[in-house]
């Protein structure tokens, strides 16, 4: 992280002199000390985040499939308004432990289209579905279980 400090000093100078590189690490060190004292950093805290960047990424991918999924699903509920629906209330415990894995999953169900998080308790979340079938990636699929990865 220093390091990547150092070089955003540097590009934004537009240039390398000797003064512009003891400046930038000099307020790199400080920024270190400070982020330490402060917000008692550790680069352990950085490399164990990286290492789950692959769990995220393949997290990410998922949320994009069950949100195509679910537009598809909203675009045939508006174009067949014939068709019998089956909205409802779902009442589901993802078993997360931390609060920000619980976030993430209250955020992404909120952000596919057709459902709505209503209520995000320590263990039981409420979600208001357009169509139930949506949930299915939400309840016991592969976004718990990879939300799951990225807590361990």
């Amino acid at each position: 992280m220093y390091l990547l400090l150092f070089i955003l000093w540097i590009f934004l100078n537009g240039k390398v002199t000797a003064e512009i590189c003891l400046i930038g690490l000099a307020g790199t060190v400080l920024t270190g000390v400070l982020m330490y004292v402060l917000f008692r950093y550790s680069p352990r805290r950085d490399l164990r985040i990286l290492s789950k960047t692959p769990f995220f990424l393949l997290y990410l991918g998922a949320l994009f499939v069950e949100i195509l999924k679910a537009n598809l699903k909203v675009i045939h509920i508006i174009l067949h308004p014939e068709k019998e629906i089956s909205q409802g209330i779902v009442l589901f415990e993802p078993n997360l432990r931390t609060g920000a894995a619980r976030f993430i999953l209250a955020n992404s169900i909120t952000l596919t289209p057709g459902t709505i998080t209503v209520r995000a308790e320590k263990h039981r979340f409420t979600v208001h579905c357009l169509d139930l079938s949506i949930m299915d990636g939400f309840t016991d699929g592969t976004l718990l279980k990879l939300l799951r990865k990225l807590e361990a």
